[in-house]
Formats: C-alpha cells, sequence, structure tokens
C-alpha cells in the first residue's frame, strides 16, 4: 500500500472514530511523524495531504525544511528538546509538543522575544511515570504551567503525553483517561488558563485516544510504513 492509500486509511479511521463519540472530526488533527523518513518519501507524504508534519530531532528537521520549506505545511516538533537547541526550535517549529520544565520554558521564551514571536507550546506529561521517558510529573504540572504562563512570549495551547506501549490498545485507555482529567483540573485551578489541545494517541492507539479527547494524534508507521 502507498502513502496516499495509508493516509486515507487513516483519515477515514479518525472520521469514523470521531463520529462514533460523537465529535466534530475537523477538530482532531493528524501530525504525520516524519522523523528519519528522507525528504522525499515526507513530501510524497504532503503532496498526499499532510498537513502537519512531527519531527524528533532539530537537526534532521532544519535539514528537511531546507527542503520542504515551499510546502504549505505546518512544523511539529515531537521529541525530547534540549535547552541548547531551543533558539533552533524557535524557528523552525509552529508548535512544540514536549516543554516539561521551566528551564526548557524559560530558554523557549527568550529566543522567541528575539525574534518577535509567540511560540506555540503543549506541556509534556509522564502519565505513566516511567524512568526512561521524559514529562513533567503530575504532582507537580499545575505550578509548572501556573509559572511558564507568565513567559511573555510563550503560549500553552494543551497538554501532550506518551504513554506506556501496549499492544492492546484499551490498557492504554486509561493513560489518555487520565491525561483528560489532568486537563480539566489544571483548568479549574488555574483562573484564565485554557488548554484546548490533547496531543495523545500513535499507530496502534489513536482511535482510543480519539475516544478520550485527543486534538491532535501522532502516526508515523501507519503512513510511511515500518521504518528501517
Amino acid at each position: 500500500m502507498n502513502i496516499r492509500k495509508r493516509l486515507e486509511n487513516i483519515k477515514n479511521r479518525i472520521n469514523k472514530s470521531a463520529i462514533r463519540c460523537g465529535r466534530d472530526p475537523s477538530n482532531i488533527h493528524l501530525v504525520a511523524v516524519s522523523k528519519t523518513i528522507p525528504a522525499n518519501r515526507v513530501k510524497d507524504a504532503v503532496d498526499a495531504g499532510v498537513d502537519i508534519l512531527g519531527e524528533s530531532y532539530v537537526q534532521e528537521a532544519r535539514d528537511k525544511f531546507n527542503v520542504l520549506s515551499m510546502y504549505p505545511v505546518s512544523w511539529h516538533f515531537i521529541g525530547h528538546l534540549q535547552s541548547n537547541k531551543a533558539r533552533y526550535a524557535v524557528r523552525l517549529f509552529d508548535l512544540i509538543h514536549s516543554v516539561d520544565t521551566l528551564k526548557l520554558a524559560r530558554e523557549l521564551n527568550k529566543h522567541a522575544k528575539k525574534v518577535n514571536k509567540i511560540q506555540n507550546i503543549l506541556i509534556q506529561i509522564n502519565v505513566g511515570k516511567e524512568a526512561s521517558k521524559s514529562g513533567a510529573d503530575i504532582e507537580n504540572v499545575t505550578h509548572l504551567i501556573h509559572d511558564v504562563t507568565q513567559l511573555e512570549n510563550l503560549s500553552v495551547k494543551g497538554l501532550m503525553t506518551m504513554p506506556p506501549y501496549f499492544t492492546d490498545p484499551e490498557k492504554v485507555r486509561p493513560y489518555f483517561f487520565a491525561l483528560r482529567s489532568l486537563r480539566d483540573q489544571i483548568q479549574k485551578a488555574l483562573s484564565g488558563v485554557v488548554l484546548d489541545e490533547l496531543s495523545m494517541g500513535m499507530s496502534g492507539d489513536f482511535e482510543v485516544a480519539i475516544e478520550e479527547g485527543a486534538t491532535y494524534v501522532r502516526i508515523g508507521t501507519a503512513i510511511f510504513g515500518e521504518r528501517i
């Protein structure tokens, strides 16, 4: 199956999942995870209708951006971002999904201010409390978001998570539910904070994520095939 047919299949599944749980499909955005995918294949995906690309490595993204900058796509950063790469990230990405410390937020804010940009971000939460994964602790995230929202050149749009991996999507559901519940709690605790976006769900579990409120689903393998 080629990229165009895979993409059509994924979009159909997204629409069906949304309708099945009473949501508007237009409120769910597909991030095509293009990390490690060569620029020519990414171009094929864009030609097929992809309009958001998700990258995890700044240098790789810079190289692809130089090749594909003429195409009308939105670039999202979805990997672990080091503070010393903040200035490059601000110049490249429309949305950064993986802000998890005040230190990183301050670096992004500093560099966004230099280029007169309001940088849109999501706060990454380690809902599974896995030592191997990045993300803010559930217990401290309200305080973190309070502090980050004081930074003038950042705009917190919502939350992101990478839950533990299970082959059965139903086993991932509690983690998606936990992120949505946490979002609701934070909005109640912090007056004026609006967290519309939830970035959660990947190739194997995005339909469950949509049922639990995802607004961004990050899908790579189901579009591009297995990475070599």
